[in-house]
Formats: structure tokens, sequence, C-alpha cells
């Protein structure tokens, strides 16, 4: 069940606190020992404090010895779900006690296809260490990010240079290294800014997930100020934009990078044209279609444009070629955010330039 964000940044366990109560009502006339599973993302604390004691109370009976507790927060990716359900790269599992502990370790054991290590704790350290890895994740990214931003300064910058040689090294890995948009998304943001509301609980100062939080915000307007050097005064100018979800294979625009750059570029005076596989509909409405045309394929998007940007690099944009960008567009100029496009097969027919590489290069 969902966990919304407080305005302080911390989560909600509303709807788990309903879920709890009903489960404990039937617990209450239930004979044998059942385990009882929170998935949902909860700040530390929450599993015992909240939810254990509603299921005592309301059921009457013993946490650990009429029925189990167990914190098992979901690993998964809005895209490749049943993927990442079959076969996730460890399971997480804070317990009330070794039975209930045991007994949801073996239902993993027979249905993930790929015998994960599963790491067995208590509430507070499971419910840490879930909200512990999107942070660190976000962090990956975010110094990505900031690696391109330096690329683009540097004689011959490349950030893909400099992030796959990183990614070699096994302490570090090459995922989420590949600098770009900043990172968006139902979980990404909210849990950085659960961690620094947790902080400030403990009347600690995360201060390295709140400069996290404030590059990742510095990255949007970022884009925006590139785009207004590459074609001036943006009022009037007719942009396209490809992708607006935060990543591809899904409909969720929620905190999107490339939907935070649409807004400015509308503030600005743009006109848009966008289109995404998945996500037009949900960007109408966050958006409205004030100064927006949502396109109905990729060439669609550029027809009339002075400027396009490939925000979100969907599979279906490699079939654009740069007689596309040429024949469509009133001005063939192109901000490629991913390195997606072959560069080579666009220079000197298109004005091509790219987040994390110098344009000289």
């Amino acid at each position: 069940m969902p966990t919304p964000s407080e305005k302080d940044g911390g989560f909600s366990t509303k709807y788990a606190e309903i879920a709890a109560r009903n489960i404990a009502g039937v617990l209450k006339s239930k004979n044998g020992f059942h385990v009882v599973v929170l998935t949902s993302t909860v700040l530390p604390g929450a599993t015992e404090t909240v939810i254990k004691p509603i299921l005592e109370n309301v059921s009457g009976k013993k946490c650990g010895i009429d029925f189990g507790l167990c914190y098992n927060p979901e690993f998964v990716a809005l895209g490749s779900v049943i993927k990442d359900l079959a076969a996730p790269d460890a399971i997480l599992i804070g317990e009330s006690d070794t039975k209930s502990g045991d007994l949801l370790a073996e239902v993993y054991k027979t249905v993930c296809t790929n015998n994960p290590p599963i790491m067995r704790t208590t509430f507070y350290n499971a419910e840490l260490a879930k909200l512990s890895l999107n942070v660190f994740v976000t962090t990956k990214i975010t110094l990505a990010n900031t690696f391109a931003e330096i690329c683009e300064q540097l004689p011959g910058g490349d950030v893909d240079a400099v992030t796959k040689f990183l990614g070699m090294d096994s302490r570090i890995g090459p995922k989420y290294l590949k600098g770009g948009l900043g990172y968006g998304g139902p979980c990404f943001p909210r849990d950085n800014r659960a961690f620094i509301a947790l902080a400030r609980q403990l009347n600690i100062q995360a201060r390295l997930q709140e400069a996290t939080h404030q590059v990742n915000i510095h990255q949007n307007e970022r884009v925006v100020n590139l785009i207004q050097k590459q074609v001036g005064d943006i009022e009037g100018k007719k942009i396209a934009i490809l992708g607006i979800t935060y990543k591809t294979d899904t409909d969720v625009v929620e905190e999107s990078a490339s939907l935070e750059v649409a807004k400015r570029l509308v503030e600005k005076g743009a006109s848009l044209r966008i289109y995404d596989p998945g996500g037009s509909d949900a960007a109408r409405q966050v958006l409205g279609d004030k100064g927006i045309i949502y396109a109905t394929s990729a060439r669609d998007c550029l027809t009339g444009t002075q400027l396009c940007i490939l925000a979100t690099p969907w599979q279906e944009f490699k079939n654009l070629t740069p007689e596309d960008f040429v024949t469509a567009m009133d001005e063939p100029v192109l901000l490629d955010c991913w390195r997606f496009f072959d560069k080579q097969k666009f220079e000197g027919r298109v004005d091509y330039f790219t987040l994390g590489q110098n344009p000289e290069k």
C-alpha cells in the first residue's frame, strides 16, 4: 500500500495502519501462526512502533508468539517489475522472530529463479537499509551528472570515457553512471527527501543528501541555460521534446526531469511539441495544452521546430535519421541529453550537441 510523503519529507503510514487493523481483526479469530508482511517504504521505527502495536492491540495476540511480523521491502523498477521480483539481487527481511523470518525466506526460495542472498535483520536496520539503497543511488546519479557538467568544460571532455572506467572498479560498478538529466520518478526524489527528514528527526544533518537534492534541481536549470546559450532568447521559440517520462518503458511522469525542463521552457515563453510513446497523456494531465502540442509520432514532433531535445531515450527514437531532423525542422538543432544517437552520422547535417561532452570534441 502507498506511504505518501508528508510535508516534512517523511512518510505517512495511514494506509498501512488501516490495512494493519483489518488484518488484526482477522488474526483475532484465526487459529495457528500467521506471518504479516509489510512491503511499503517507511521510516525506521514504523514497523516496531506503529504497525506492531496495532496488530497486537486489535488482535489481542502477541507478536512473535501468536503471529509473526516481517518488514520485507520491494526492490523493483517500473518497466521490469516481474523480472525484478523473480530474480532480485538480494532479499531483505526485517523479522520479529526467527520463525517468521524462516517462513518468509522459504517463500522466496520457491519463487525466485536465481537463489538470491537473503539478508535477515531487525525492523530498524531493514527499514534504514531500504531507504539507504535509493539514497546511495541518487548520490551516484548526481555524481555522474556533475562529472558530465565538468566534461563539457574540458578540452575533449567526454563523460562516457570517465564513467566507463569508473564502472570497471568493483567498488563502484557501472549502473547509474550514465550522466545526463537528473533523477526523477516516484521513488528516488521522495526517498532522498525522506532520508533528510529522518536525519533531522535525529538531530543529524544529512549534508550529502541535501546537496544531492539541490544539485538534482540545478540539473534542470542547467539544461535550460544550455538551450538558451544555443538558441538565444527562448521566448517564441518552437521546441520539440522527445520523451517526457522519467524513464523508458513506463507512462510515469512524476518528478520527471524532462517534464520539469518542459515547465521551465513554457514559463520562458517557448512553444512546445511533445511526443512520448507511453507518457504523453500523463504529461497532458500535468502540463495542460497551453503552448503545447502533443504529437502523434516522433517525426510529427519535429515538425516546424527550431530545437529538439532528446530527453528520454526510448528505443523507438533510434529509427530517426538525420534526414528526419533536416526535413521536418525549421532549424535542425538537436540536444541529445543521453548521447543516444550516433554523433558521427548527425554532425555536418544537424547542429548536434550533448550533455557530458565538450562541444568542440
